[in-house]
């Protein structure tokens, strides 16, 4: 019986592992292999990692970490920051990831889209969308990391990306960015219902029990998050952790 992913989504600074809050403060968490090594014991469905320096720093996610990820992780894996043309992707498909992740490129150059997936099939190709909610209602698309607001509507883009090709959406809500206070299900309801392809929804997990309103009420098909596998109890020591196959049961009832 289908049961939605559960996917760890973990952010690279200079090789290592952090984590943010509304995009913002970077926070050291540990060596991206040895989080890895972690999360193939615990049989983690996915994971998802995300160089958050790559756009600013005019690179791509760093191929040989990546190539490293594919010799360690048992599980299909995304990469993406900095990705701006079909020579970064094949390059990182080349190092062993099994999709990528593409975010900026995709506002200003649409187009990749089409072009990457009639080449290695839109179910490897996943648009990031970072959205901050507007003062009046309604929300904000970011590019650079969060940083440039966009002219774009967010309805108007789903039906570009999903027109070009995409894979897969992952929405992220900035202001929920390691809050704990819980996924914006409005936001992934306003996804869900414009596009046929599957929806990752991101931000604001405060702890598993968040995840299944995300896909009840949501219809998200999968969710992604960062703080709640990093962290743990209210002074947010690092341990890296993971639900087990009994809690996953029990909390999407198969």
């Amino acid at each position: 019986m289908y049961r939605p992913r559960i996917i760890p989504c973990l952010l690279l600074k200079d090789l290592g592992l952090v984590k943010t809050i509304k995009f913002k403060h970077p926070s050291y968490i540990g060596d991206p292999m040895n989080a890895i090594n972690i999360f193939n014991k615990k049989k983690a469905d996915e994971l998802i990692f995300l160089d958050i320096m790559a756009t600013s720093e005019n690179r791509s996610i760093n191929s040989e970490l990546v190539s490293r990820m594919g010799e360690e992780c048992m599980m299909p894996f995304a990469v993406g920051g900095g990705i701006r043309s079909m020579k970064d992707i094949e390059t990182l498909f080349k190092a062993g990831a099994e999709k990528v992740v593409i975010n900026s490129e995709a506002l200003l150059n649409p187009s990749l889209i089409e072009t990457a997936s009639k080449h290695y099939g839109s179910q490897s190709i996943v648009i990031s969308i970072d959205v901050k909610k507007k003062i009046f209602g309604g929300y904000l698309i970011y590019g650079k990391r969060g940083k440039k607001a966009t002219n774009y509507d967010l309805i108007d883009y789903l039906k570009i990306i999903e027109n070009y090709g995409a894979g897969e959406v992952f929405i992220n809500a900035i202001d929920k960015d390691g809050t704990y206070s819980g996924y914006d299900i409005n936001l992934i309801k306003i996804v869900s219902n414009q596009v046929k392809i599957p929806v990752i929804a991101c931000g604001g997990a405060g702890s598993i029990h968040d995840f299944k309103p995300a896909i009840n009420e949501g219809r998200a098909s999968a969710v992604a998050a960062g703080s709640i596998f990093v962290y743990h109890g209210a002074k947010r020591a690092v341990l890296i952790n993971y639900p087990t196959s009994e809690e996953k049961i029990e909390l999407f009832k198969i």
